[in-house]
């Protein structure tokens, strides 16, 4: 494992957040709790070395589970962290979304999250994915035995936007065009090409996950830092102060 700082290189007009706040943006975690616990360790030594701050968050951009092994580890960590600490923020992403959807009785989303990652999230809380031509339904409740309803709870109440000064923080990402406060759902937790292919001024500068580059992308109209987890072994965040912006990114 070794941690990466580099700078984001850009110059003129730099974006900033709210005065006094420092933020450290994480991206989709997907599972590798052994990626989150060196990047938080990493994260405080950084913030360590800086001077206080008048406001800190550590802030996660959704896509917290699914597809990497310790999808319950990650969920019990953050949960716990954000009930000892108001620094701690979390979004929901859209595997957070497919879960709800699923324990709640959508038959359909269940057979698709399983398909799509659900499947390591559900033996990471010791339940094996359904067999061939089992009864959904019986495995539903087989489900929602082994994934405590307070860390479910938790889940659904996780909300889907945060703002600091020029940055608005979001899993996917915004539908261009429409004013920041009216984004819906569907596209702050689905967006990709869209809005990843648009280089207007969305009102802010975007940081968000949910689209995998092998490298960090700074574009001046949004910052996407989903570094691919699960399958690269690079869990990348994204320190934010005043006009300052700098990568701690951490490698299996």
């Amino acid at each position: 494992m070794h941690a990466v700082h580099m700078m984001s290189g850009r110059n003129a007009n730099l974006p900033k957040t709210d005065a006094g706040e420092r933020i450290y943006a994480v991206g989709d975690v997907h599972g590798r709790y052994d990626l989150l616990e060196k990047l938080i360790d990493e994260i405080g030594r950084h913030n360590r070395d800086l001077s206080p701050a008048k406001s800190l968050h550590i802030l996660f951009l959704g896509d917290l589970i699914d597809r990497g092994p310790d999808s319950a580890r990650v969920l019990g960590f953050l949960h716990d962290l954000q009930r000892r600490s108001n620094r701690v923020l979390v979004l929901q992403g859209n595997h957070e979304e497919a879960m709800v959807q699923a324990i709640d009785g959508n038959l359909e989303i269940l057979q698709g999250w399983l398909r799509f990652g659900g499947a390591e999230t559900v033996r990471s809380f010791g339940l094996a994915p359904p067999e061939d031509g089992m009864d959904l339904r019986r495995y539903l409740r087989e489900l929602r035995a082994a994934i405590p309803s307070s860390l479910v709870d938790w889940v659904r109440r996780l909300p889907l936007t945060a703002r600091s000064g020029d940055y608005f923080f979001c899993h996917a990402g915004i539908r261009p065009g429409v004013a920041l406060r009216k984004q819906v759902r569907d596209d702050l937790l689905w967006i990709r090409d869209d809005f990843l292919d648009d280089p207007r001024d969305h009102g802010a500068v975007i940081v968000h996950g949910h689209s995998i580059e092998t490298n960090v992308q700074f574009r001046g109209n949004r910052i996407g830092i989903d570094t691919g987890a699960y399958r690269t072994g690079t869990l990348t965040a994204l320190y934010l102060e005043d006009d300052r912006q700098e990568l701690i990114s951490i490698d299996a």
